[in-house]
């Protein structure tokens, strides 16, 4: 495997961080500020560097790579693998009435089967209801294929997100790269490090990833008596506070962040279903809680591995990101500590995390987490 990483950072030329050398056909993975993504010359840009590359493209709230975390910048890296081969399909949701189920089980669908090993997936982030996306996508091979990945993001403006395959950047896109290859060796783990706080409460009203009444009560209400004086910054100041949430019959309770409000409903919108009967409390975390978490994602994904890994891919969460703030780098500097310097690194923060939960197959969306994917061939 080879890689070439360079960055760009507004108004400033590409600089270099994994050094340049000529790539036979490589898949480039360009995570980016979704300002500067919508840039009509970018895909040429990228296309010059890279000329017989297949290029994929993604907006972040920030992208991570071999050394730091970048911001209002663009993040490329280029990989030529040596005896894998990949294949890449798109679809756009916009298309598909909303119909996010529909949507992820076509998405994998369209990927030869023969062979898939793994499947990476780069998808829009605004309107997606990422847990019917995720069943959709595991129903599609009976929940029998790994497949990690994550929602685009668009920093704490929540305006809308960009994605694309070999063409500039567009809304409602979603990508799955699928990986073939007898010698992939693919392993992956994720962590939180968020502790719920306060009374439990039971979902009384929900449809979908609404959120309507927590104790027969307006959920937004309960949000706004929590934040107080932050409560006008809502939705990113929930992005603090996500919703740690037990269903009837789920033997693990999953996180949810909330990614917009409805004042006129006096509801919240969530970046994953909700089902009635829940059980949810509120959740916080700090900055150590946080890098220990990604500490331990990096450790169980390195577990039970044969080989090294050359490549990790990590997505972490918006929400990740605010608690960090100044010290964001430090869940990035855990994870290198852990797997390596050699190791190149690629990954973004966004909306939602999907992967399965550690020990199982069928994939899942999350929020707050650091999900990691390492890759050998």
């Amino acid at each position: 495997m080879k890689t070439v990483q360079l960055v760009k950072h507004k108004n400033k030329d590409w600089q270099y961080v994994v050094e340049n050398q000529e790539l036979k056909a490589p898949l480039v993975l360009v995570f980016g500020n979704r300002y500067l993504l919508e840039d009509t010359t970018i895909y040429q840009d990228i296309k010059a560097k890279f000329p017989d590359g297949h290029i994929v493209f993604g907006s972040a709230c920030a992208e991570i790579s071999s050394n730091t975390v970048n911001e209002e910048s663009i993040t490329v890296t280029a990989i030529e693998f040596e005896k894998s081969t990949f294949q890449i399909k798109t679809s756009n949701v916009l298309n598909t009435n909303l119909d996010s189920f529909k949507t992820g089980n076509d998405l994998i669908k369209q990927l030869p089967q023969d062979n898939l090993k793994y499947v990476l997936v780069v998808s829009e982030g605004s309107f997606i209801n990422g847990s019917q996306l995720t069943k959709g996508m595991s129903a599609s091979t009976e929940d029998n294929l790994l497949i990690t990945g994550g929602l685009c993001g668009d920093d704490a403006r929540f305006e809308k997100t960009l994605a694309s395959y070999n063409e500039n950047p567009k809304e409602g896109e979603l990508v799955a790269i699928g990986f073939y290859g007898d010698t992939l060796e693919i392993s992956f783990s994720i962590h939180g490090g968020w502790t719920p706080f306060g009374p439990e409460r039971t979902v009384t009203r929900s449809k979908d990833n609404i959120l309507y009444e927590l104790d027969g009560q307006p959920a937004l209400n309960l949000y706004k008596t929590y934040l107080g004086e932050k409560a006008k910054d809502l939705p990113g100041a929930a992005l603090l506070y996500p919703l740690n949430v037990t269903s009837e019959g789920e033997n693990q309770s999953i996180v949810r962040s909330i990614l917009n409000i409805d004042e006129a409903e006096n509801a919240v919108v969530l970046a994953g279903d909700i089902k009635e009967n829940s059980k949810v409390q509120l959740m916080m975390t700090n900055v150590d809680n946080i890098a220990n978490a990604s500490e331990q994602a990096a450790k169980q994904a390195l577990e039970h591995r044969q080989n090294k890994p050359e490549l990790a891919l990590l997505v972490s969460c918006i929400g990740r990101k605010l608690v960090l703030d100044q010290r964001v780098e430090e869940e990035i500097e855990e994870v290198i500590e852990v797997i390596g310097k050699d190791t190149v690194i690629s990954g973004f923060y966004s909306y939602g995390e999907i992967a399965p939960f550690h020990g199982e197959v069928a994939c899942q969306l999350h929020n707050q987490t650091m999900t990691i994917t390492l890759i050998s061939e």
